[in-house]
């Protein structure tokens, strides 16, 4: 079943895409059950962190923060355990487009459920705010921000999602050294290897590159997981 534990609270810090420059989170093969979160951080780029929560068919899962991410699988009851939570807050009537925990809308979570009727909920305040009848779901959205399994380990990712943009970050900025042009990042996001990412910041945590003719550019690089195309 799921575990809350302390020492695994990962920063959450991503965009309720799929904003611009972002795949879907759904576009990750077999993914079932996906949650994002957003928390509005000074310096950070939210749409590069890699989603919180990502439940496969198979049974992996992957635990994201703002740069990293974790990977375990899940045996049959810790699946059976979400999936008898997600019936219960479909029959209580808590999975619906907008919901709301107060006022503050400096934290937002986006909940999607891509099995047996596919919904999509955009959350707003914090769960702690809920008010009772929406407790449930507050639960549940804890419980998947703080989401603890004995199989995860640290994910290496593959390949990543390189983005640009034209900007300035406060101090130095790096010379290119990707394969991919950098046009070609400045006009949608390109999948890069990780061989490529070596000393670089990964996730949320953007690079600041001089380009030709004295542009600045912001630079990120997402964690791409299994299949996941940028």
């Amino acid at each position: 079943m799921i575990r809350a534990a302390a020492g695994f609270a990962l920063t959450a810090s991503l965009a309720l895409g799929p904003p611009s420059g972002r795949a879907a989170a759904a576009e990750v093969p077999e993914a079932v059950l996906v949650l994002e979160a957003a928390v509005a951080l000074p310096g950070r780029v939210p749409g590069a962190a890699p989603p919180r929560f990502v439940l496969l068919r198979d049974g992996r899962v992957f635990v994201g923060g703002s740069d990293s991410v974790y990977a375990g699988r899940l045996d049959g009851d810790s699946e059976d355990a979400i999936e008898d939570r997600v019936k219960e807050l479909r029959k209580a009537g808590l999975l619906v487009p907008a919901v709301a925990f107060g006022d503050d809308l400096s934290k937002r979570y986006r909940l999607r459920v891509l099995e047996d009727g596919p919904v999509d909920v955009v959350v707003t305040g914090d769960p702690s705010d809920a008010a009772p009848a929406q407790q449930p779901l507050a639960a549940f959205l804890g419980d998947l921000l703080r989401f603890h399994h004995p199989s995860l380990q640290p994910f290496a990712p593959e390949a990543y999602a390189l983005s640009a943009r034209e900007g300035l970050l406060v101090g130095g900025c790096r010379t290119w050294t990707f394969s991919v042009p950098v046009e070609e990042a400045l006009s949608s996001p390109r999948r890069v290897p990780a061989a490529e990412t070596e000393r670089w910041p990964t996730g949320a945590d953007p690079a600041s590159v001089c380009a030709d003719g004295g542009r600045r550019l912001v630079v990120t690089l997402r964690p791409l997981l299994p299949g996941e195309t940028p």
